[in-house]
């Protein structure tokens, strides 16, 4: 029994292989794009930043935009507050005396009744739009920060090259924490997949804490109708949507001044959470290439779990199940470090191995929760 589990552990790991050698190759092909400083802003945004009890994060990361080398009437920053019960609201005031093109709405006052609602992000994203003042809208998260160079590299792209839709690189914050170490380099290898395969066409995936895209496209694809009964997936299923319309003008902006970070969850609880919800949504993905590729990572993780416990007792199959392991260290490792070069965070990688394990056991755990289980977010529970 051991023997069969740790072969079909060897075929899926040597499929598995194949395809992170494919990502590996697609993002070498990658040419970081330059943000010429010299090109003149012409290009309007309305960045939209959803926002739930976050007094905490919300000052700085608006901030960190208004203080953007960008003429400040080609962009306003909308703020739309999700029933907030802490001073986010209050912060957001406050900063508005110094900065007019700084704007609140609050979904209390948009929308009657919220009780039906099971995506509280979308709809405030929806609200936003409809209240923005510019055709190019920028999404980002209350907890992100982001460069002084950011909305010119999106100007320069966006006048470079012809897209409608622009997905754009997001870096977790280390704070020193193993857990936020461990989030680091395992959202290190999602953003890696991410540039490599939007770049080569091969299937969409992006972030909601980065994108750009026009409101016309939004709007012409009936903005998050069809995928609104879903808590996540604000940002790829529109994503999906707009690709379908408008095929070949989908774009991905690999630019350090564009990258945005984001703080890791500060517990454990709060990070399978979080990964709980970004699996949620797994099986409702149009794009079947994904959709294959999540079941080949899931079902690699599961049958190294298995075949662990299995070999555990026979040194044989053990040394066997170890050798497999060091397989799978060596080529994501292959895979993530020009990865980690491109987001300077090559000293982390000496702690990329002693992750490996408890990452087979979180994949599993919450990709199976988020398929049948519920999870807590912003205070609410989501099925």
């Amino acid at each position: 029994m051991t023997a069969v589990i740790l072969w079909i552990l060897a075929g899926l790991l040597f499929l598995y292989c194949i395809l992170i050698l494919q990502y590996y190759g697609w993002f070498k092909k990658l040419q970081p794009f330059i943000t010429d400083k010299k090109v003149t802003p012409q290009i309007s945004f309305s960045i939209i930043i959803p926002a739930r009890d976050e007094a905490d994060n919300i000052g700085k990361c608006v901030l960190s935009i208004l203080k953007n080398k960008y003429p400040l009437h080609l962009f306003e920053v909308i703020v739309i507050d999700d029933f907030s019960s802490d001073k986010t609201c209050a912060v957001v005031e406050n900063i508005q005396k110094q900065y007019p093109n700084l704007r609140l709405f609050h979904m209390a006052e948009l929308i009657p009744n919220a009780a039906n609602l099971n995506s509280y992000k979308k709809k405030a994203i929806e609200l936003a739009i409809g209240k923005s003042a510019h055709n190019w809208i920028i999404t980002t998260d209350a907890d992100c920060q982001v460069g002084e160079e950011w909305l010119r590299s999106f100007n320069n792209y966006i006048l470079q090259e012809d897209k409608v839709f622009v997905a754009a690189p997001v870096s977790f914050i280390d704070t020193g924490s193993f857990l936020s170490k461990f989030q680091y380099l395992d959202f290190l290898s999602l953003q890696g997949i991410t540039a490599a395969a939007v770049s080569a066409g091969v299937h969409s995936m992006c972030n909601g804490a980065n994108l750009c895209y026009q409101k016309d496209a939004f709007f012409h694809v009936e903005g998050f109708k069809g995928v609104d009964h879903l808590a996540s997936g604000d940002d790829m299923f529109l994503m999906h949507k707009i690709l379908k319309k408008y095929p070949k003008s989908v774009g991905y902006l690999f630019a350090q001044e564009a990258i945005v970070e984001t703080l890791p969850m500060d517990t454990v609880k709060g990070f399978i959470n979080q990964r709980i919800r970004w699996a949620s949504k797994a099986d409702s993905y149009q794009d079947k290439s994904i959709i294959a590729v999540l079941a080949l990572v899931y079902l690699v993780n599961v049958f190294f779990i298995v075949g662990f416990i299995f070999s555990l007792f026979e040194w044989t199959t053990f040394r066997f199940w170890l050798g497999l392991f060091i397989v799978k260290i060596i080529v994501e490792m292959f895979f993530l470090t020009p990865v980690a070069k491109f987001y300077k965070g090559q000293r982390l990688m000496k702690y990329f191995p002693i992750m490996e394990l408890p990452h087979l056991v979180y994949t599993v755990v919450a990709g199976f929760l988020g398929k049948f289980g519920k999870y807590q977010w912003k205070g609410r529970t989501v099925k």
